[in-house]
Order: C-alpha cells, then sequence, then structure tokens
C-alpha cells in the first residue's frame, strides 16, 4: 500500500509540473523556452534509467518497407504475443498461415538471458502531404518501442536484436508462401514496374519420395542438398559463395522437371524459372540476379535450346547472317527507319558471370539447376565442376523406378504375378517414366491394376517388336551395302584383268 501511495503520489506531482509548464509558458520569452527544454531533457535523460530504441515500419529510398520491421513482427507474433490483451490477426504478406500480433499501442514483456526488456506497438497519423503520386505515403505510420535499462545497452545492441532479427527472419521463413517466380520480358527501362519478375503460389506435390528413381540414387542427391543447406559456415570457411549447381540430363520424359520440384519441397525454397530467351542484354541477366532471394532455386530449362551458347561458333554462318543483314538493310527505301533487333544479346561470357561471377554471391543459399536434352551441345565452360557441380542423369524407367511408380498410382507392391514379365520386357526396352505413368493411369472407373498393367505389358511388347524391325532392317541394309561393294569390286578386278591383257 506505501509503495501504491508513492507512485500516486509521483504522478500527481508530474502532473501538477505539467499544469504548471503549461500555463507559464506563455509568459517566458522564446529563448528562454528553448533553454529551458534543453536543460529540462537533460535533467529528465540524467534521472531517467531507462533507453528507448524506436524501429520503424516504412524508412529509406520510395519508403521501402523496412527488413527490421517485418522480422521484429515476426519476432513478437511468435514468442511474446501471447502476453498480449490486445491482438489483431490478419494473413501476413507472402504467408499463408494466420499471423497474430500486438495491436497498436500495446506493450509486452520479453526476457533475454535474464534481463526484462519491453516491446511497445506505436501508431502516429501522418499529416505530411503526398508529393508523390506512384509511391503514396502510408496515412498511418507504425513503429515498434523497445525499452531496456542503460546499464544492458551494450549486450542489448551487440547480442539481444541481432537475436531477434534472426528469430523473426526465420519465422517469416518458415510461414511464407513459397512462389514460383518468371521474369518479365526486359522492357522500358523508365518503366515505374517495381521487379523483374511475376510469381504465383508454388503448390507442386512432387517429393522424393513419389519420384520415379532408384533408392540409392535418390539418397545421395538428398543427402547432397542436405549437406548444402547445412554448409553455410563450411562456405564461409573454404572461401566460396553459398550456392550449388546441378545438371539434370536425359532424354525427355525422364522426369527433370519433376525432379526440380523436388528439390524445391525437400528444401523448402522458392523456385525462379528463368526464360533466356525474354533477356536482352547481360545487363538484364544481372539485375535478373540481384532481385532474386535467398532459399531458391534459379532454374534454366532447356538451356541447350534457350540461346546459342556454344563456345564453337559458327563463323560462317555468322558472315553469311552478316551479309544478308547488310544487303537487307541497302534495300530499305529512305526515309523508313530500319528494324530493331529484338534478339537477345546474352552472351556466353554472360551466362558463366551469372552462375559464377562477383553478383552471383549476392544473396546466398542458392541452387542454380540446368536441365538438357543434349548435354553434349553445352559448351564444356558452361557444365564444368564448380559451376554445375552435381551431374545428374535423369536415364529411363529402371524396374524399381517402376515399382514406385506402380505403388503411387495403383497402391501395388512387388507381389503383383505381371511383375515378373514388366521386369523382362524393361530389360530389353528402354521406356521413359513419363510413357510408363501414362499407362499406369486408370483412364476410367472400371480400370484396375491389372487392365493398366496389360497395357503397359502391351506397350513395352510393341516397343520391342519396334526396335527388332528397326536392327532387323538396319542389318539388312547393312548386307545390301556391302553386296554392292563386293560387286563394286568385281568389277574393277575384271577391269584390271581386261587392260592387263
Amino acid at each position: 500500500m506505501d509503495q501504491m501511495e508513492k507512485w500516486a503520489g509521483l504522478g500527481s506531482a508530474l502532473a501538477s509540473l505539467m499544469f504548471l509548464y503549461s500555463v507559464l509558458s506563455k509568459y517566458f520569452p522564446f529563448h528562454l523556452e528553448g533553454y529551458l527544454t534543453k536543460y529540462t531533457r537533460r535533467l529528465f535523460k540524467a534521472v531517467y534509467p531507462y533507453i528507448q530504441i524506436t524501429i520503424p515500419e516504412y524508412s529509406g529510398e520510395r519508403m521501402k518497407r523496412s527488413e527490421a520491421y517485418t522480422a521484429i513482427e515476426a519476432y513478437l507474433s511468435s514468442s511474446c504475443s501471447q502476453s498480449a490483451n490486445k491482438l489483431k490477426v490478419d494473413f501476413g504478406k507472402d504467408s499463408e498461415n494466420i499471423v497474430v500480433s500486438m495491436d497498436d499501442h500495446e506493450e509486452v514483456t520479453d526476457e533475454f538471458q535474464g534481463i526484462k526488456l519491453w516491446w511497445t506497438s506505436r501508431s502516429t497519423s501522418s499529416r505530411a502531404p503526398n508529393m508523390n503520386p506512384f509511391y503514396p505515403a502510408p496515412e498511418e505510420r507504425r513503429s515498434y518501442r523497445l525499452t531496456f535499462h542503460k546499464s544492458q545497452r551494450d549486450l542489448i545492441i551487440a547480442d539481444y536484436l541481432l537475436h531477434v532479427l534472426k528469430q523473426g527472419k526465420e519465422v517469416r521463413v518458415r510461414n511464407r508462401q513459397r512462389k514460383l517466380f518468371t521474369n518479365n520480358a526486359s522492357s522500358n527501362p523508365f518503366s515505374i514496374r517495381r521487379t523483374s519478375w511475376n510469381h504465383v503460389p508454388f503448390d507442386h506435390p512432387a517429393s522424393f519420395a513419389t519420384l520415379a528413381m532408384e533408392s540409392k540414387k535418390k539418397k545421395e542427391i538428398m543427402d547432397d542438398l542436405n549437406k548444402f543447406r547445412e554448409g553455410k559456415d563450411f562456405y564461409a570457411r573454404i572461401g566460396k559463395a553459398w550456392k550449388r549447381g546441378y545438371l539434370l540430363y536425359g532424354p525427355p520424359g525422364t522426369g527433370k522437371s519433376t525432379m526440380v520440384a523436388a528439390m524445391a519441397n525437400h528444401m523448402d525454397y522458392d523456385i525462379y524459372d528463368l526464360e533466356l530467351t525474354t533477356v536482352k542484354t547481360n545487363s538484364d541477366l544481372r539485375r535478373l540476379l540481384i532481385e532474386t532471394t535467398s532459399k531458391s532455386i534459379i532454374l534454366i530449362e532447356d538451356i541447350d535450346c534457350s540461346l546459342e551458347l556454344t563456345g564453337r561458333r559458327r563463323q560462317v554462318a555468322k558472315k553469311e547472317s552478316s551479309e544478308s543483314d547488310a544487303n537487307k538493310n541497302n534495300n530499305v527505301p529512305p526515309g523508313v527507319p530500319e528494324e530493331k533487333d529484338e534478339s537477345s544479346k546474352v552472351t556466353l561470357s554472360g551466362l558463366l558471370n551469372f552462375i559464377d561471377g562477383l553478383w552471383s554471391a549476392s544473396a546466398g543459399e542458392r541452387l542454380i539447376v540446368f536441365t538438357t536434352n543434349h548435354i553434349e551441345k553445352l559448351d564444356p565452360a558452361l557444365i564444368r565442376r564448380g559451376r554445375m557441380d552435381k551431374h545428374i542423369e535423369m536415364s529411363y524407367c529402371s524396374f524399381e523406378a517402376f515399382e514406385v511408380l506402380a505403388m503411387n498410382y495403383l497402391g501395388t507392391d512387388s507381389s503383383h504375378p505381371t511383375f515378373d514379365r514388366i521386369r523382362e520386357l524393361m530389360e530389353e526396352v528402354k521406356i521413359t517414366p513419363a510413357d510408363v505413368a501414362e499407362n499406369l493411369m486408370p483412364k476410367s472407373a472400371s480400370d484396375d491394376a491389372e487392365t493398366c498393367f496389360a497395357s503397359l505389358i502391351q506397350a513395352l511388347s510393341a516397343a520391342k517388336d519396334a526396335a527388332s524391325l528397326k536392327d532387323d532392317v538396319g542389318a539388312g541394309n547393312i548386307e545390301e551395302e556391302m553386296g554392292e561393294r563386293c560387286r563394286t569390286c568385281d568389277d574393277e578386278v575384271e577391269a584390271t584383268k581386261v587392260s592387263a591383257s
């Protein structure tokens, strides 16, 4: 009771002083009022034992939302909001989960290494006129204010704030809605578009459990991915950017795109699907790289078809093309503007710098994945170790991969009586996982496992017969060619005998 009375007396005294100051301030000269305010604040600072740090929601160029603010918001929503009396609920930006956070003018407490701290959510109305029609200022300015004892200043600034930001970023990553990005076509440099990427939610269901591949090979890839994810300190120690390149190669239909989706789900990464043919210059390519985030896969599919990126340049074709263009331009009537060359000017050098140049380390924790149907067409400099660190061959369907597909599509294990026949045929015939999956897919309500397996056996048998016929035709052509050569040799021998006689 005595303590409460002391606080009540202190509050009354402060209220009296504020009232007295408001009355007397009208009679103080302006310059004396400045001195009074200055020394009053100094006195208050000497008596008040706490320090306050304010983190505004918007700051910097174009009023961009502060990353520190969003990290603190995520941290407080996960660790401190349960002690608040006033809460607000919303779907966070780029999040698929409900975010519960402190309401305005609410205060919560936190504890760090035995030290008590106070977080306050503040909101003030902005009365400043908006001078920029493209980036309107928010009507309300929100901020968080951290209060702590001045004796703990060094610990809070050096350790606690870093702890809050780190934990907050991890919460945001866990709660975010993962995305599939695609790049916009290079456009007007004066455009007000804020980003070079468009995105949709990424919810592909592929996983390594459902991937049609040998279990040993899948485990090898997953171990490699896990090692990379935990290798931040390792990459820093050896002086390399925290990134890794994967080259997926093999015939069409062998599951390269599905593998990328399984990798993204396993790592909990976003995917940036880069379409090289829409990138006009190396500078545009570099700009796209800068705008990607960490914990992501940068994907270039069918890179052998994207651009002419081989090191063995076809100089003759280039020369003929240049001459053709020159002749074409000479035939343009006067006063008619020449057509602009809209083709991509991205070079092999620009792509190599994109993969492992200085700019490639801008975000960290990224995978760069190339897919191709024809690995032999790619320049060796593009796929050497250090750029494409791991080469993964996506080959034809093996029997073990078929067993995975049979379980996925029909829920059937290896005890089914038709599996022996299917194994024999798959050892003789090359068939892609996509073709196997198509035959195992029930086409109507009456289709059961036996129907689907019979369809697969029929397809394998047809492929075997086609391969045998092709071999027979090839052998017949060889025999015919050898016979023709022998007849030619006989004619030459006969002609030689005649001339000799």
